[in-house]
């Protein structure tokens, strides 16, 4: 991404004229301030710390609304490309930049002319995104840049009666010291909620892992890693065998309220068997050792372009 189209640039300016004068000195300052205290609460295990940051940043001027944090949102929007060149992102995830800014500018300009309230998953999503803390995987998934991985629930799998061949595997990726990616669903767009989607975004997070050797690996947490799934929704078998078949592994985190809410909301089949009792989603955590996620990368990207691989 070197710059925003024209039609973008008109949204997010859009989005910020709908403020008068006063309100946008208040988005201009908390613009400048926000930004250090968002990107040093990022790598913290609370995905929401940087949107925490920048409302505690517009609350300095007064009382904070729905439309000072969209034209936050959009005055960080036109920043996002100067961000991302000096992020040193690979070309796997500046290919989907493009989409990704398309939809925050349709997102952002429909609530802003509805006066629609801020969804906070939302807001949390793309403060993180215009910041760069977070990047594009595929159309659906973004990837946090910086997340922690203790070994507590690593302990914990192997003392539920869940394995311990996952702590060798943690111990090997020194995952206890070194900050790991993380993948994230963006519900607004689902269009590569696809396995092929899915594995695009494994293979971007190969690629950036190559570019920062600091990095242990990904991670993902989710109700749809729940093993039971395989033979309840085998549609979705993908998102956990695919991974495990290149070298991840899985951490048991057990079951919850939100799994279950989340897990029963597409599906009338699942739905039932939650409420039924037959069925307890759980959560898992899914975590892909850049020492076996970066050579999945190249054979991935090998057999998505196999003409640009042989050239």
């Amino acid at each position: 991404m070197e710059t925003l189209s024209t039609a973008q640039i008109a949204a997010f300016q859009d989005v910020r004229n709908r403020l008068d004068a006063g309100a946008l000195y208040r988005i201009d300052v908390a613009s400048v301030k926000a930004v250090d205290p968002a990107r040093a609460a990022a790598p913290h295990w609370n995905f929401d710390l940087p949107a925490h940051a920048a409302e505690q940043a517009l609350a300095e001027g007064g009382p904070v609304d729905d439309a000072l944090k969209r034209a936050l949102v959009a005055t960080w929007a036109l920043e996002l490309p100067e961000r991302a060149h000096a992020a040193d992102l690979p070309p796997e995830v500046h290919a989907n930049y493009a989409f990704w800014l398309d939809r925050l500018a349709e997102f952002l300009s429909a609530a802003a002319e509805a006066g629609d309230a801020y969804d906070p998953d939302h807001w949390a999503k793309d403060v993180r995104f215009v910041l760069a803390l977070s990047v594009p995987g595929a159309r659906t998934q973004t990837i946090d840049l910086s997340s922690p991985m203790g070994p507590r629930q690593v302990l914990q799998n192997g003392l539920g009666g869940h394995g311990w061949s996952q702590a060798v595997a943690y111990m090997k990726a020194e995952g206890w010291k070194r900050p790991w990616l993380e993948v994230h669903t963006e519900s607004r767009h689902t269009v590569d909620f696809t396995e092929e989607g899915w594995d695009q975004a494994w293979a971007t997070a190969g690629a950036i892992c190559e570019r920062r050797p600091e990095l242990a690996g990904m991670i993902g947490s989710s109700w749809f890693y729940d093993p039971p799934l395989e033979t309840i929704s085998p549609r979705l078998a993908y998102l956990r065998k695919n991974p495990l078949a290149g070298g991840a592994f899985i951490i048991h985190q057990g079951p919850g309220e939100v799994h279950s809410q989340r897990c029963g909301a597409t599906s009338p089949t699942r739905r039932a068997m939650i409420e039924s009792g037959e069925y307890t989603p759980r959560s898992w955590l899914v975590a892909w050792p850049r020492a076996t996620l970066i050579p999945w990368a190249k054979a991935h990207a090998a057999k998505m372009n196999p003409v640009e691989q042989v050239a």
